[in-house]
């Protein structure tokens, strides 16, 4: 089973002065629920290289058992060092793609037509994709074949106008992932703020917030796995 993870390469949080990235409890719980489950995995991201951790996500209180392990494992922290750059990759030679979320791609993954063309061309292999808290923000200019916007119909989630709200960056990120969702015409359900939710349908994966990194990758694995692996 192999597995393409990809992150991004945006570091600014808009005007504010202050360093965003990915967030790190959605890359690490999901690297080592795939590692454990006997994946390779391999790291992309728009310029390749080290991907921009969100500060704020290595705090302590945002801190997890797997985070930790992420901190004392040389071996991920190197794979994490040297993503390759997304123009180099496709969905070919893979079985599945994660997105984990952060702020970041919402300046970079969100308009990056290389990112677009991997989602598109995933789903058109018949292959899952799946991506958790701000990452379905990559899914905003992505098309079916007959041009009509990807989650139009689709039953989506992703980190809600509160949650966005309750972290003050309402006014600070170029526009809100969920509002982008409905509008086209994806089929919106979320949790309460900061709680683990997940929707699958047909292909497609997404998870609401940084407490659904697991659990999205978990189902990826628990649907997919054995199609995958055959």
């Amino acid at each position: 089973m192999k597995i393409l993870m990809v992150l991004t390469s945006h570091d600014e949080l808009g005007d504010t002065g202050r360093k965003t990235g990915f967030w790190l409890e959605e890359f690490a719980a999901p690297y080592f629920i795939f590692k454990d489950a006997g994946a390779e995995i391999m790291i992309a991201s728009p310029k390749g290289g080290q991907p921009p951790l969100d500060p704020k996500s290595n705090e302590p209180e945002f801190q997890t058992e797997l985070t930790h392990r992420f901190e004392a494992d040389p071996d991920a922290q190197k794979a994490l060092a040297n993503s390759v750059r997304l123009d180099g990759v496709s969905h070919e030679g893979f079985d599945t793609v994660f997105y984990p979320g952060g702020h970041g791609p919402m300046w970079d993954l969100a308009e990056d037509m290389n990112s677009v063309r991997l989602i598109e061309s995933t789903l058109a292999a018949g292959k899952p994709l799946a991506l958790v808290c701000h990452a379905p923000v990559a899914l905003h200019r992505a098309r079916k074949p007959d041009g009509t916007p990807l989650v139009q119909g689709k039953r989506v989630t992703c980190f809600t106008n509160s949650e966005e709200e309750a972290v003050g960056l309402t006014k600070v990120v170029p526009f809100l992932v969920e509002d982008a969702l409905r509008r086209l015409g994806g089929i919106y359900s979320s949790a309460d703020d900061w709680q683990p939710h997940v929707v699958s349908d047909g292909l497609l994966i997404t998870g609401q917030s940084p407490a659904s990194s697991g659990p999205t990758a978990e189902t990826l694995l628990e649907r997919f796995a054995p199609r995958i692996r055959a």
